[in-house]
């Protein structure tokens, strides 16, 4: 094997090494690190509408530009208004995802926000179902 073909494949091994991480993240493979006690937890602001404007608000600050203004996704970042965010992840599942970050994947942590905003953040993303 010549050197520019093994500089090819090292490259392509890259490309979908990268891939696949983006693809877990996005396929929710971070779901198994939640301990049971977080999936289970209870959004205090859960139906609340001022909670809803109050959370659309923090993600149009803070998250909006990695998911997009109407939380579609971006080519690197996944839509908020998949099946798997809308109706698999429980509000515990997300408060966990926000507190810990994900940073393998590029999700930071938003610990600094405080509980109130992250759950705040919770009940907008769940009301884009």
């Amino acid at each position: 094997m010549t050197r520019k073909a093994a500089a090819l494949l090292i490259a392509t091994l890259l490309v979908l090494v990268s891939a696949l991480a983006v693809y877990a993240t996005s396929n929710g493979a971070w779901l198994a690190n939640v301990p049971q006690r977080d999936r289970e937890r209870a959004n205090p602001y859960h139906d609340q509408p001022d909670a809803v404007a109050a959370g659309r608000r923090i993600f149009v600050d803070h998250c909006a530009h990695c998911h997009g203004d109407t939380a579609e996704g971006t080519k690197k970042r996944p839509s908020l208004k998949s099946e798997r965010v809308q109706k698999e992840t429980t509000d515990g599942d997300l408060h966990w995802l926000l507190v810990n970050g994900n940073r393998g994947q590029g999700m930071p942590s938003w610990v600094k926000l405080g509980d109130p905003q992250i759950w705040q953040v919770i009940c907008y993303v769940k009301s884009l179902h």
